[in-house]
């Protein structure tokens, strides 16, 4: 058996490099979901009327609920807890945790703050009113999720470094 790091860490597998390497791929489809709704989508939408803006984040919170997009927003964090959990004791350990930590306070973000004020919106109720109840903080709390993601994925790519740097053969 071929002996592939020099840290003498047994954990540090093939396996486990490609579970960190999915777990940086799905959380970088996250951080970008949420940057481009930070840098484009919100600020494209408050150019519209009460109407429109209400409309239009109605479909997006629908169509936005589908399999491809649940499988990188719970992949994320499958994912990087199975890296995590894989890579335990190894030089990228630490790197892979704090990843997590910031993945889970995003998550914890989407569930408590932005689902909810996306229901909040889908009720019936005054185009004005809606979107005064809705866009400040929504908008507020995806800036959140963006720079925790964004965060996540570079914690993931310095451990995907630190995991390279000590891995090769002397």
């Amino acid at each position: 058996m071929r002996h592939t790091q020099n840290t003498g860490n047994a954990r540090e597998t093939p396996v486990g490099k490609v579970v960190l390497g999915a777990a940086t791929v799905a959380m970088g489809l996250i951080a970008g979901v949420f940057y481009i709704f930070a840098c484009a989508v919100m600020p494209a939408l408050a150019r519209s009327d009460d109407r429109t803006y209400v409309e239009v984040m109605r479909h997006i919170n629908t169509v936005i609920q589908n399999p491809v997009f649940f499988l990188s927003f719970m992949g994320a964090l499958v994912l990087t807890g199975w890296s995590a959990w894989q890579l335990r004791g190894s030089a990228s350990a630490r790197w892979i945790r704090a990843a997590l930590v910031a993945y889970a306070l995003v998550f914890f973000v989407t569930v408590a703050f932005n689902i909810p004020l996306n229901n909040a919106l889908a009720a019936q109720g005054d185009p004005s009113a809606l979107r005064r109840h809705f866009e400040g903080p929504w908008v507020a709390w995806n800036v959140v999720r963006a720079v925790g993601s964004t965060v996540a994925v570079a914690f993931l790519a310095r451990a995907l470094l630190v995991c390279g740097r000590f891995s090769r053969s002397a």
